[in-house]
This record gives C-alpha cells, structure tokens and sequence, in this order.
C-alpha cells in the first residue's frame, strides 16, 4: 500500500470511521480502537469494510463482525509496530487467537475471527496490500453446532396469544403480528423488520422477502397469520402511522420502521408469560417453524426454500432437532429405554 501522508491518511480514516458507526453501528469500543490504528491500517480498514457490504453484500450484521475482529487484531499489530498492512505475519495472526482463546472466547467466535482475518487477508492480498496471504495458513476451530431451542407445538400455540395485558391494542396487534409472521413464514428478524406493506400479497397468502445477499424469496403463511395481519392493517398501523412511516410494514411507537432490538424484546417478553417455554428470541422462532416443518412431514428441500439456505447443511441441522426430541420421547415412554 502506498504511504500516504499523515493529514490525508488521518481525513480519510476518520471520515470512513465516521460513515462506519453511522451506517453498521459499531460499539464504542471497537470505534475508538478504529480511530486510534495508524493512518494505512484505518484505511485498510475502510477498504475492507467497503469490500465486504458493496463487493461481497454481506449483511450489516456480519460486516460489523469482521470488520471488528479485523481492527482488534490490527490494534494488536499496531502495538507490536506495525503500520501498515505489509506488516502482518502468521505470527501476529496467530499471536491474536491466542491471547483471544486465553480470554475464554467460545469455538463458535474463535472460527469467526479466524475466518474474519482469513477474509481480510485474502482481500489484502489481492488488493495489493500483501506480497503474500499468510492468512490461509490460519486453522480454524470448527464451531459446535449447538441444537438450538424450540417450542412445542402447545407452547408455540399460546406465545401467539400471550398479548402484554397492559399494552394498548395498537401495540398488541402490532406485537401478535411480529410472531405471528416470524412462526408463520420462518423468516429472519431482519427480513421481517424489512417488510414493505407491498411486500404482502394476502389474496396468495405469501410474502416477498429480501434475504442474505439481496437475494428474493417468495415464502407462504398461513390463515392465523393472515387474520393477525388484518387485524393490524385495519386498527393498529393506522394508530401508530407518521409522515416517518413511508411504506413500512410494521411500526415502532413513534411511526418509523419498527427496529431489530424491539422485534427482539416483543419475541422475550410473549416467551416469558408462557409456562415452561423456553427463553428465546425471533431466532427460536425460525427453528421452531423449521422443526414442525419437517416434523409435519415437509421435505427438506422445501424447508431450505422457505428459510433461504443457501446450503442444504445449513437446514439439516432441523433433522437433528427432531431426531434428538424422537429420542427424549422413546427414552421417556418405551419400557425398556
């Protein structure tokens, strides 16, 4: 990477630095280590983080993930004297994961950040930054696939109806909606705050959603789903609808776009006056709908389709979930188990 002078390095890394937390979000943690790295590291950086969300389209959430771990490792070569991305080593990568793992982080965010730098340093490399790729020499600890969990079919039954007694209707029809849809369809959270009203169709009963990779799907819902819709195109939107609105399809309480963390909370909190639900977020959802899926006898393919896999292994860890339920209930009614 060409040295550049300190004035211009320093502009560029802050004003990217700037665009950074105001469009991905980043902690201030992460931001201020950012705005401390050497004038080219800021802006490999920035490079990096442009690579990802304009070249690769990788989601906000992944792009805050790699780009976070890539300025914690590269605050840790700072401190050992680099400057520039010439100066990283196996040794330094290396050095990183392992004061990381010593700070008790999971599998699962080891293979991250071993995957983030491997990324970073494979662009590196290409981008000219890099004489070579000491990145691909990196192992990577393969995460445990966790089973996630879900609900039975009773409990996901009355988390549809376990409304917050004190919230206004607008609220509740709002709210019923969010699980409604996220048991309904599977979809992601992200996908869902990201609905459009003309993004339903209700005559088929389908949505079309945006996934990973601004790749379209068409994903059906059912008539439960539809009636909760109905409910709060009718009543509730129009109570909470602004000139912020635009054509969103759900709302928060001041009219704009109802966000990722109060999709969350709605999800928590219906959970939790369910007995013997267990805790979980619009995430368990998805598995959940994934599970009954197939445990209704839908083909994993199909499944695939619905959830928006790109990759069938994603998806077949549902036949795990229902293969290890098959075996909590034999064990607990067979005679002889």
């Amino acid at each position: 990477m060409a040295t550049t002078g300190r004035g211009d390095g320093a502009a560029g890394a802050a004003g990217a630095a700037g665009a950074y937390r105001a469009t991905i979000g980043a902690t201030a943690a992460v931001a201020a280590l950012r705005d401390a790295l050497p004038p080219a590291l800021a802006d490999a950086v920035a490079g990096f983080e442009q690579h990802l969300r304009l070249e690769r389209n990788r989601s906000p959430h992944t792009v805050r993930a790699y780009v976070g771990d890539v300025v914690g490792y590269l605050d840790h070569l700072s401190r050992l004297g680099g400057r520039s991305a010439r100066d990283i080593e196996l040794a330094s990568l290396r050095g990183w994961l392992a004061a990381q793992r010593d700070r008790s982080a999971s599998r699962a965010t080891m293979a991250r950040r071993s995957a983030s730098l491997r990324t970073f340093c494979a662009w590196a490399h290409r981008a000219g930054l890099l004489s070579d790729d000491p990145g691909q020499l990196l192992a990577s600890p393969k995460a445990r696939r966790e089973l996630p969990a879900v609900l039975r079919a009773d409990q996901a039954a009355r988390v549809m109806t376990a409304d917050a007694p004190e919230a206004d209707e607008a609220i509740r029809l709002r709210d019923r909606l969010v699980v409604e849809l996220l048991y309904a369809s599977g979809v992601r959270v992200s996908e869902l705050i990201g609905l459009d009203i003309d993004d339903v169709d209700r005559r088929r009963r389908v949505l079309r959603v945006l996934g990973k990779g601004s790749k379209e799907r068409t994903v059906p819902y059912g008539l439960a789903a539809d009636d909760a819709l109905g409910g709060w195109l009718a009543t509730g939107r129009p109570t909470l609808v602004t000139a912020a609105s635009g054509s969103a399809l759900l709302l928060g309480v001041r009219g704009g776009r109802l966000d990722v963390r109060a999709a969350r909370r709605i999800v928590h909190d219906r959970a939790a006056r369910v007995d013997g639900a267990p805790d979980l977020g619009p995430h368990g959802l998805r598995h959940s709908a994934a599970t009954h899926l197939l445990e209704g006898g839908a083909d994993l393919r199909t499944v695939q389709e619905v959830l928006g896999h790109a990759d069938l292994a994603t998806t077949q860890i549902y036949t795990h979930v229902s293969v290890e339920r098959l075996r909590r209930t034999y064990r607990q009614a067979h005679p002889r188990a």
